[in-house]
């Protein structure tokens, strides 16, 4: 196993350079912090730590931050990316991971700094190119928010 826990085939967890090494994201628009388990071709639980330091806190709400539900959700597809890329063995290929569509977006309870959030994400179906997943988020094992998307592998786009 390579440090950071990135074997597939395993449910060990993950830390940020494994992420990083699965995601393209990086600051600020990177929204998971660590893998704390993944089954692959099943499941991933990650987590993203959400502080005040966060980008969007200052304008979203000035005297009672919350964290964007679209954000939310791209937390949720950024966990559903590393699920995918590690469980169709395509980490260093340079594939992407593009939403195509979002259902059933549902917000439950607002997200504030301090929290961790907690993503569940899990296959709903799976093709080479094309994956549906549904997907949760918790804080402190109450339901925050909640979402099923679809999502293609591509090619990044030619500069």
């Amino acid at each position: 196993m390579s440090e950071g826990g990135s074997t597939v085939g395993s449910s060990t967890p993950r830390d940020i350079r494994a992420v990083m090494a699965a995601l393209p994201h990086r600051y600020p628009m990177l929204l998971v912090d660590r893998v704390a388990e993944l089954v692959p071709d099943q499941s991933i639980t990650a987590i993203k730590a959400v502080t005040i330091n966060e980008q969007f806190f200052q304008g979203h709400f000035p005297g009672r931050p919350i964290m964007p539900g679209v954000l939310i959700v791209e937390a949720l597809a950024q966990a559903a990316g590393v699920l995918a890329v590690e469980s169709l063995g395509l980490a260093g290929s340079g594939k992407l991971v593009y939403f195509m569509a979002i259902e059933g977006a549902k917000f439950r309870a607002p997200v504030e700094p301090g929290c961790l959030l907690e993503l569940k994400v899990s296959f709903v179906q799976k093709r080479s190119s094309v994956c549906k997943f549904a997907g949760q988020a918790f804080v402190d094992g109450k339901l925050a928010a909640e979402a099923n998307f679809t999502a293609m592998i591509a090619d990044p786009p030619k500069a």
